[in-house]
């Protein structure tokens, strides 16, 4: 009789491992050891993108830049083992906490202390084993991307963030010998760009060019007007030089509204090299005409790089966009169909939000001191950055998937042009990252995985 009971107890386990619910939990951990690990000192290496019945013994690393094919779908790299017990503990804190309590975090409330936001960002950009790993990478030689890219994924120190971000868009050289000579040339080239098209009498340019320039004009001023930085007069007239003097050298798209969005991270990175402090203590009149021309050069040619690897999302109807807008409305059809089936039952259309998401890549969304901070992820991702907008943004709708199932089209059109962000700090952005790096490994080049 012992050894029935014991052979049915045996049995009973065998179907408890196998339950959905033991599954979700085991999924569940999967995506708290990537949140654990988007803070910690290592950078992921793969992620496991099935849900399997044997036990997950170890902590498992995604890598956001890493393609999968088919047959690497049951493999887990494993990790370094100088940072193995780091990354156990830090999963472990993780463990306790639940992916659906993680939801009512990103809602904005108040509660929020400074000390979480403190003690995530001494966790990531700012500890000491990773500002170490910065310093190796930057101070060769020869600077390797791959490496960078993977420390620059989870979050780059501020004051190392203007070098990174050049050398990540390959607009500074990987060799550090050449570096200063080639930002020389370049800076002195945007130069005379602007003195060729810009800095010319109306008298000169074609009506098209006219009607183009004051349209960026109108469009200084409304740039992020809740920062009070951006409503001063020289640094809008920065941003009218940089603006159109890329419109008028790339006439397929011309000038797009929503370009003038993209710009602004670059010209506060870039500015940081210069003006200390707050973004609200900043002035212009601080800074000299050869360093604001330094700036607008830098973010010049950084905004013409990033915008290289989207071209046809500012191109005519924008086609880009809209074939990004329709994978996001399938991917979220796949990953939450309630919330899916809602918005169609009422008749809301994806590109009716999601056009701006992508247009602005969310900086009029979130608040404007986490733009940085994102936009290390965005450039970490290289070419490869279009597609993974889409996991982002499936994350970022569906931080709010139990709030639209209650409301109709009218309220869910106005919920989601003024979403609940005002409040957000770092920890809510690192959900809906961590959120999107689980998704992006488990679907993209697995097509299998989206099946119903």
């Amino acid at each position: 009789m012992r050894n029935n009971n014991n052979s049915r107890e045996e049995d009973r386990n065998k179907e408890t491992s196998s339950s959905p619910s033991s599954l979700d939990s085991r999924f569940n951990q999967t995506l708290r050891n990537v949140q654990g690990l988007l803070k910690g000192r290592s950078f992921p290496g793969k992620v496991l993108i099935t849900r399997r019945s044997d036990p997950l013994t170890q902590p498992i690393s995604p890598s956001p830049n890493t393609r999968f094919s088919d047959g690497d779908i049951d493999h887990v790299e494993r990790v370094d083992r100088t940072t193995e017990d780091e990354l156990q503990k830090r999963s472990n804190m993780n463990a306790s906490s639940s992916v659906t309590h993680t939801k009512s975090l990103t809602t904005g409330n108040e509660n929020t202390s400074k000390e979480t936001q403190k003690s995530t960002m001494g966790a990531r950009a700012t500890d000491s084993a990773r500002l170490m790993k910065f310093t190796k990478e930057l101070s060769g030689p020869t600077v390797i991307l791959d490496k960078l890219r993977e420390l620059a994924w989870s979050g780059v120190p501020s004051y190392l963030r203007p070098t990174v971000w050049r050398l990540l868009l390959g607009y500074a050289p990987s060799n550090s010998d050449r570096r200063e000579g080639a930002l020389r040339r370049k800076r002195l080239e945007y130069l005379d760009c602007v003195a060729q098209y810009h800095d010319i009498p109306d008298k000169e340019r074609t009506d098209e060019e006219i009607n183009m320039l004051r349209q960026i004009a109108v469009d200084c001023p409304r740039t992020v007007p809740d920062v009070t930085f951006f409503q001063q007069e020289l640094l809008q007239k920065s941003l009218e030089r940089i603006l159109y003097t890329w419109a008028i050298r790339h006439p397929a798209s011309g000038y797009v509204q929503g370009i003038n969005d993209l710009a602004t991270p670059f010209i506060v990175v870039f500015l940081s090299e210069y003006l200390e402090g707050s973004i609200d203590t900043w002035s212009m009149d601080d800074l000299s005409p050869e360093k604001i021309s330094n700036v607008e050069a830098d973010c010049y040619w950084c905004l013409s790089k990033l915008l290289d690897g989207m071209q046809d999302h500012y191109t005519f109807a924008q086609p880009g966009i809209q074939r990004l807008v329709f994978k996001l409305k399938e991917l979220v059809r796949r990953i939450d169909e309630p919330v899916s089936r809602h918005m169609e039952d009422q008749g809301l259309e994806f590109l009716q939000f999601a056009f701006r998401w992508f247009n602005c890549l969310l900086i009029r969304e979130i608040p404007f001191h986490l733009v940085t901070r994102l936009w290390d992820t965005y450039l970490a991702e290289g070419d490869a950055l279009p597609d993974f907008l889409v996991y982002i943004f499936a994350s970022f709708l569906l931080t709010w998937s139990d709030k639209l199932q209650k409301l109709d089209f009218q309220d869910m059109v106005m919920f989601l042009q003024h979403l609940p962000t005002q409040n957000w700090t770092d920890v809510e952005l690192e959900m809906v990252l961590s959120q999107a790096y689980m998704w992006h490994t488990m679907f993209n080049n697995s097509p299998s995985h989206l099946a119903s």
